[in-house]
């Protein structure tokens, strides 16, 4: 399903934007440039609605564009401007946050034995102590940061 979220975009004084999705809580991403920013913005939305659908929280109705003030709260900026951004958060969640990627691994004989025996799924105990071991939350939202 698509999705589309107003976006305000900031031009940094130094360089850079930032980006921030009022109706989403005041989600914030950045970028060096405006492409960068861009991406990051669609990164940003997708992470975020894909994990409030997991989590079954009602998804906020996204404001018209013309509602949206620039100068409210954000006026110390040297530009800024509203980009709807949308994303299809099914789509994008195959691409970069269900996508398995194949593991080669060593472990000793009567380990795997016992294991098999006991007809444990090694992906899935491999998953889960990668994040108890990086103590993650959410393991999408590091794939989702470091994504190129």
């Amino acid at each position: 399903m698509l999705f589309a979220y107003p976006a305000c975009f900031y031009k940094e004084h130094e360089g850079g934007y930032s980006v921030i999705f009022p109706d989403l809580n005041h989600l914030a991403t950045c970028g060096n440039t405006l492409e960068d920013a861009l991406k990051m913005s669609v990164d940003c939305l997708a992470g975020y609605l894909f994990d409030m659908k997991q989590s079954g929280e009602p998804i906020p109705k996204p404001s018209s564009p013309d509602k949206i003030n620039l100068d409210d709260e954000y006026n110390e900026y040297a530009e800024a401007f509203v980009n709807i951004v949308t994303v299809d958060v099914d789509e994008y969640a195959k691409a970069h946050f269900e996508k398995s990627v194949k593991k080669t691994l060593t472990i000793p004989s009567w380990l795997n034995d016992l294991a098999i025996q006991n007809k444990i799924n090694f992906s899935q105990v491999l998953q889960k102590a990668l994040k108890a071991e990086l103590n993650l939350f959410f393991i999408f939202m590091t794939v989702l940061l470091n994504s190129p």
